[in-house]
């Protein structure tokens, strides 16, 4: 760590009100677009641990209403946890506030800086390790929805505008065929092919949207493993952490990038597609603990179209994907030549398995429910 970006960290250490004095900070955590670090401060009752983060605004655009989606769902959370009972401190995510008030500081060269109470005594994991891990991913998802069910989620700001709109996805797809800007078009026909086939349906959930046959709500939109904090003494989820993607969106959109990331039987950027299938065992554990979690929050349309979110998220990555290969990998990182193209073929994959075992899925959902 250099002797700028200790400046800076002493800095916003100072624009905070962490309890105490400061004695050290190392950096946590497995995460790629936030620097993270772990805060210990030394007070007359022993030590303190915080979460200080210096927030990625070439990614995050408006860190201000991303911290304001933050602060208005974590109190939210605390208000219902507390009423059921629970534990607020460790069971969401409490910001410490800079000394101007706000849910969030500046350094004097702009960068933005937000701090969190450290929660301790529990774990995030990268991979499963077990399927109990998946149920347990579910479970604490699938809370998360019902607890902030009445949160007005028409009041959250887009920090990432469109993310989960699968027909603005597919225009940006089309065009870039159309404009073919590295010559590769010629290589990807069948994939070109495999997405414009699925066009009409890949409407459908945000079709559904307008007649209001599925509700607007609240939505965490990264629901990976890694985003759980299980509780290292129990083993059961304890938090949902990373809200940088907190926005207004559709339920079965969480389930299903879960699916697309948990239940695939391959990595996601496998060159091999014939290892490649959706598990089914994994998709019944998890469907089984988000609909425990969800406890009768979800519409009925909403539960019918659970197997559809897990299409379309797999689908729309995949697309993603395909548009980057085409532009020159300008978005996604890369590591070896045709690295999205294989990412892709992956999802599609996915996509044509789902599509293989849909029956069995909708059984799924059906018997979970009961």
């Amino acid at each position: 760590m250099g002797d700028a970006q200790c400046g800076k960290i002493r800095e916003a250490i100072g624009l905070l009100t962490f309890e105490g004095e400061p004695v050290s900070w190392n950096r946590y955590g497995s995460g790629h677009i936030n620097d993270t670090f772990r805060l210990i401060c030394k007070t007359e009752e022993g030590e303190k641990h915080y979460i200080i983060q210096r927030i990625n605004h070439e990614v995050f655009k408006d860190p201000v209403s991303l911290m304001r989606n933050i602060a208005g769902v974590t109190s939210f959370l605390r208000e219902r946890i507390q009423a059921q009972g629970g534990d607020p401190a460790r069971e969401t995510l409490n910001i410490v506030k800079a000394k101007d008030g706000k849910d969030y500081c500046q350094d004097s060269d702009g960068n933005y800086w937000r701090g969190y109470l450290f929660i301790g005594g529990a774990t995030t994991y990268d991979k499963v390790r077990q399927p109990e891990d998946f149920y347990r991913s579910g479970k604490a998802f699938g809370r998360f929805k019902r607890l902030l069910a009445e949160y007005p989620a028409d009041e959250l700001a887009e920090t990432i505008p469109n993310f989960h709109n699968t027909p603005v996805r597919m225009e940006a797809f089309k065009a870039a065929v159309k404009a073919d800007i590295c010559g590769r078009a010629h290589l990807v026909e069948a994939e070109i092919k495999f997405a414009l086939d699925r066009e009409k349906e890949a409407a459908i959930a945000m079709d559904m949207l307008k007649e209001g046959r599925l509700p607007l709500c609240v939505t965490h939109n990264d629901t990976k493993l890694n985003n759980i904090m299980i509780d290292d003494e129990t083993g059961e989820a304890l938090c949902v952490i990373d809200l940088d993607t907190i926005m207004p969106g559709l339920s079965i959109f969480d389930f299903g990038d879960s699916i697309r990331f948990g239940a695939n039987t391959a990595e996601e950027d496998e060159p091999d597609v014939s290892k490649v299938s959706l598990s089914l065992p994994l998709f019944e554990t998890y469907t089984r603990g988000y609909l425990e979690g969800c406890k009768g929050s979800l519409t009925t349309e909403e539960k019918e179209m659970l197997p559809m979110g897990a299409k379309l998220m797999t689908f729309e990555c995949g697309v993603r994907f395909l548009t980057d290969f085409l532009q020159g990998d300008t978005y996604f990182h890369t590591s070896r030549e045709n690295h999205n193209l294989d990412r892709t073929r992956t999802q599609f994959a996915l996509v044509a398995d789902m599509e293989k075992k849909w029956n069995e899925m909708e059984e799924i959902v059906r018997k979970s429910e009961k």
